[in-house]
Order: C-alpha cells, then sequence, then structure tokens
C-alpha cells in the first residue's frame, strides 16, 4: 500500500519553509502531494497558477512529489488522493491551538486521516509567507528566504 501525504496551504508565496517541510515530509510517505488550498476569502498576492508554478520551480523534480491546488475540505481532498497524513508545520506555540482543532477536525471527517506536525528548522522558525510579503513590498531584501524564482516574483509584483 502507498503511503500519501498531503501538505497543505496558501504558499502565498512558497519560502524556504515551505521548502524545507515538503523535502522532509519525504521521510513520512511515499508520495508527498503538496496541496494549495484555493479560499475565495483571501485576496493572494499571487495566483494558484503562479504559486503552482513557483512551488514546481522551488521543490519539483522529485518524482515522488506532485504540487497540486484544492479548494473545499481538506479531509475530501484527502479520501480523493488517497491520503493518509496530513503534514502540517508548528513554528511557534501560538500556532498549536488552530492546528490541533484543525487536525481534530479532518480526523472527525476522515477518521484514518492523520496529522503530523513538523517543526521548522531553527534558522527558519520566524519565516512565514506573510513576513517575506512585507519584506518584498517595501523592497527589502528575501533572497536567503525564498528560492530565486519567487525572489524575481516578487520583485516583478513590488516593482515600483
Amino acid at each position: 500500500m502507498t503511503r500519501i501525504a498531503l501538505y497543505p496551504g496558501s504558499f502565498d508565496p512558497p519560502t524556504k519553509g515551505h521548502e524545507d517541510l515538503v523535502r522532509r515530509s519525504l521521510a513520512l510517505a511515499d508520495e508527498v502531494i503538496v496541496a494549495i488550498a484555493t479560499n475565495g476569502a483571501k485576496q493572494p498576492l499571487f495566483t494558484v497558477e503562479e504559486r503552482l508554478a513557483l512551488l514546481r520551480e522551488a521543490v519539483g523534480g522529485e518524482p515522488r512529489l506532485s504540487i497540486r491546488s484544492f479548494d473545499g475540505l481538506l479531509a475530501e481532498f484527502a479520501k480523493r488522493v488517497g491520503a493518509s497524513i496530513v503534514v502540517r508545520g508548528l513554528r511557534a506555540v501560538s500556532d498549536f491551538e488552530y492546528e490541533f482543532q484543525m487536525a481534530l477536525m479532518n480526523r472527525r471527517l476522515h477518521p484514518s486521516l492523520e496529522t503530523v506536525f513538523l517543526v521548522p528548522a531553527v534558522d527558519l522558525t520566524y519565516l512565514s509567507s506573510s513576513l517575506v510579503r512585507e519584506v518584498a513590498r517595501f523592497g527589502g531584501d528575501v533572497s536567503g528566504l525564498v528560492h530565486p524564482a519567487v525572489a524575481a516574483a516578487l520583485a516583478g509584483r513590488f516593482r515600483r
């Protein structure tokens, strides 16, 4: 039986922290699906298609990895793709309460779906997409925080 893990998120934009968790997730499953959630309530900086392309540039090339988008409930998407694991990153204690609630709801909706929490690399603990967007918006250097393709896309988006 193939063990499939989902690593869901908005990835707006993908960061080195996301890249780290994607690569480490491969040790937990036979296949990892990076799943870009589409959320009509949010106003993303990049379209879903742009985020798919940026993630493929940043972490593509691994045959056990696929990058897809989904809308609706994660538990339903997991059922459709045959996933049994959800991978989530915990940067700080403040992330835990929300992630814990989501894990319990996903288990209620899909009882065989397990959530695994990964702690980021120490040098990436503070990193978030919203921080990267803010630094890029004001012309700061994000080259050490994101893949070069993402840095170029951010520079293009915020070019004054």
